[in-house]
């Protein structure tokens, strides 16, 4: 693994202006966060293909669905807190309802940043800890947390060739290099990162990497631990799960959402009827995020136990 940080924003943008160049139907609408979402250079180069709507995020979703209909692959960006969190209504009823010759829902790509409490400083009002529970549960809609800066390139390219509604969660923050170019990504498959026979933690967004950094910890106590990059949260590889579940005995799931009808909870519900063994959510336990200094983040994972000194200590907990 990679120890240089990169941004997951940066490398959305980037690939963006390459897709724009091979397929004229791209279209990207952003909601007076293109600068920081990154996508404000896509409109630069292709300025009849780019729409800024303003602080309006019902409005970019409406307008997403009417571009769609009108045959364009349609990118739309903002914060998480504001997409899903200002416009359920609009996504339910605008982009995932419709279904027009037997295909499932418009081709709308809503992408987002700024999830979890890695945000920060903007504080627990921004700090989206929901959206994963929210968008799960629409029907049609795709969820995707990629967790480093490429395999957010790889899914923004898939989803360019993939019709129908996704949402992909990206982190503010930056994040170390997981993968590299050669790695393949498929919808609805999780990766295993590390083999492991003692227990098993599945995590997804900037959470691989302190399970990875967990299963190190556990290695020097003996404990072999299997590591899976749940980025695909809907659909969910069932057979990667009950795969773990029969050979590992444990699994402890870990994410930046709250841990009530987030990714754990899905895997919960996958378990319950395949194979059910013990299982362990790590998350934010049903609370808001809080305000902290960018140099302040570590105090703050700590407090919610999402370090991977925590995750190690919960797999030896169970593991008793």
């Amino acid at each position: 693994m990679n120890t240089k940080l990169t941004d997951m924003r940066t490398a959305y943008g980037n690939m963006l202006i390459k897709l724009g160049k091979s397929n004229k139907k791209i279209v990207v609408v952003g909601a007076d966060t293109t600068n920081s979402l990154k996508i404000s250079s896509f409109g630069k180069i292709f300025q009849d293909r780019f729409f800024n709507v303003g602080i309006a995020e019902a409005n970019l979703v409406s307008i997403a669905a009417g571009l769609s209909n009108a045959g364009k692959v349609v990118f739309a960006s903002t914060y998480a807190i504001f997409v899903p969190g200002r416009c359920v209504d609009q996504i339910r009823n605008a982009i995932a309802y419709p279904s027009r010759d037997k295909k499932k829902g418009l081709n709308v790509k809503l992408v987002v940043s700024h999830g979890g409490i890695s945000v920060g400083a903007d504080g627990g009002s921004h700090q989206q800890l929901e959206d994963i529970a929210i968008m799960r549960t629409i029907p049609n809609m795709r969820v995707l947390i990629p967790a480093d800066s490429i395999s957010v390139s790889e899914l923004t390219y898939i989803m360019s060739k993939k019709y129908g509604p996704f949402y992909m969660r990206m982190s503010r923050s930056k994040t170390p290099i997981i993968y590299n170019n050669s790695q393949k990504f498929l919808i609805g498959k999780g990766i295993t990162l590390r083999d492991g026979t003692d227990c098993t933690i599945a995590a997804c967004g900037i959470m691989v990497k302190m399970a990875l950094d967990a299963a190190r910890l556990l290695q020097k106590d003996g404990i072999s631990c299997r590591i899976i990059d749940m980025f695909s949260i809907k659909p969910l590889d069932e057979k990667i799960l009950e795969k773990a579940a029969r050979e590992t005995g444990l699994i402890i799931t870990c994410e930046e959402h709250n841990t009530m009808a987030g990714m754990g909870s899905a895997i919960c519900e996958i378990i319950a009827d395949t194979y059910p063994v013990p299982i362990r959510r790590i998350g934010i336990k049903d609370q808001f995020g809080e305000s902290v200094r960018d140099h302040e983040m570590p105090l703050l994972f700590k407090k919610h136990k999402l370090t991977s000194n925590d995750i190690a200590s919960k797999v030896k907990e169970v593991r008793k």
